[in-house]
């Protein structure tokens, strides 16, 4: 279990200490978001580390799809499912709902297959902001607001032809942005690569607010402040 030191588990509900979800997304997802700092005023735990952990307790389906309904914090303790037939929620003890999924097709625990998808996920999902989404903005003239750069995860899929792998690579098919007023939400699409044959592809969608017109020396601004913030981070280690 790679994840045991970025959860805690105690009589079958998972928490997080802002430590260990802040550790999972610079250490495992190379993301520096900073709603992942530990002294975020407004701290998530990072999504992609939801994803990895229901893949690693319920195992990896064929057919997946995810949505989040809710930011869960250091003060969230989550009933993580074990097993899941086709559809399932992911709750606190109040039934509050953080994330909803339907699965379909085969299953398998294998735990290299599922390690290896789950870390090649979460580096290509990491790597979301600056790599991907600053082009994205630019081609369609906009930006997220500098003052407070919010970007949300909103709900992923994957689709594989077969679960008979042992490493696996995502590779970016193709980018969208759908905009309306100042919100925009993106959609990045890729393929599920393995032994150079693509077996399968997958959707993630993003949520962005407070677009205004786009701006190359306030982007550049925003892509600093994050690479030093990361810079920081590694001079530290």
């Amino acid at each position: 279990m790679f994840l045991e030191n970025y959860c805690r588990i105690t009589d079958d509900k998972i928490s997080f200490t802002r430590q260990q979800a802040s550790d999972f997304a610079k250490q495992i997802a190379d993301d520096f978001n900073p709603l992942h700092d530990i002294d975020a005023k407004r701290f998530c735990v990072p999504g992609d580390l939801l994803f990895s952990l229901i893949l690693e307790r319920a195992g990896l389906h064929q057919e997946m799809s995810f949505k989040f309904s809710g930011m869960v914090t250091d003060s969230t303790a989550l009933n993580i499912p074990t097993e899941i037939k086709t559809s399932a929620s992911i709750i606190d003890d109040k039934q509050k709902e953080y994330l909803n999924m339907s699965v379909a097709g085969n299953c398998t625990k294998n735990s290299q297959s599922i390690e290896a998808l789950t870390r090649a996920y979460v580096e290509f999902s990491g790597h979301t902001f600056p790599h991907i989404l600053v082009e994205l903005m630019k081609e369609n003239k906009v930006m997220i607001n500098p003052t407070r750069p919010m970007v949300m995860y909103e709900s992923m899929s994957i689709h594989l032809d077969n679960l008979d792998f042992k490493d696996i690579t995502l590779r970016l098919s193709s980018t969208t942005l759908a905009i309306e007023g100042k919100r925009g939400n993106a959609c990045l699409a890729f393929d599920l690569v393995s032994e150079e044959k693509v077996i399968g592809h997958g959707k993630k969608f993003m949520l962005l607010s407070g677009l205004r017109d786009y701006c190359q020396e306030t982007i550049d601004n925003i892509v600093a402040h994050y690479n030093n913030s990361k810079a920081q981070y590694i001079a530290q280690k």
